[in-house]
């Protein structure tokens, strides 16, 4: 499955989506790294089966294995923190936040690609899974990284339409 069959299954009202698929593949802000690890850690993160076998089949000629792996670390990892670190963000309680984890994120300091380009990954994913805690911190993360706004935007685009795409065809997979 590639991109173009996946956006050949979403429903005509999903017009605006696949329009958007289109457009965000062609993204030059991003190096096809940046952007292709990015849509695979959201499809990963979101868990829909058409738009995981869609976004490996169009990174696995784009991405490095190492890439590969990151972009799957990322949506795992992200998704222990997000809801980790959300809860420690929503909960009045400072003790929380004043408290370690103590949960295992060593893949955080050793992604196996360039860190900005897994804190991208990481960044989507946050966005996808709705964690302001994590988002602030990966946008700190890649501002020091020398990220721009462009970028860093580009992959948050990438991850809502992922993340639209996916849920659209979950709700079109539960009445057919």
């Amino acid at each position: 499955m590639n991109l173009e069959t996946l956006k050949a299954a979403l429903p005509d009202y999903a017009k605006d989506l696949k329009l958007n698929l289109g457009s965000l593949s062609n993204e030059t802000s991003l190096s096809d790294q940046q952007k292709w690890g990015t849509f695979l850690a959201c499809a990963f993160a979101i868990g829909e089966p058409k738009t995981i076998h869609a976004m490996v089949g169009e990174s696995e000629a784009r991405l490095t294995p190492e890439a590969v792996k990151a972009a799957k670390a990322a949506a795992s990892i992200m998704g222990m923190n997000n809801v980790y670190y959300r809860f420690t963000h929503l909960v009045h309680n400072e003790v929380y936040r004043t408290t370690p984890a103590k949960l295992r994120m060593q893949v955080i300091g050793a992604p196996g690609i360039a860190k900005g380009d897994f804190e991208l990954f990481c960044m989507a994913v946050s966005a996808v899974n709705g964690c302001g805690a994590c988002m602030g911190s990966h946008e700190e993360e890649l501002r020091k990284a020398g990220f721009t706004t462009e970028q860093i935007q580009a992959s948050v685009r990438i991850a809502a339409v992922v993340h639209a795409v996916a849920r659209t065809l979950a709700a079109e997979a539960a009445v057919s």
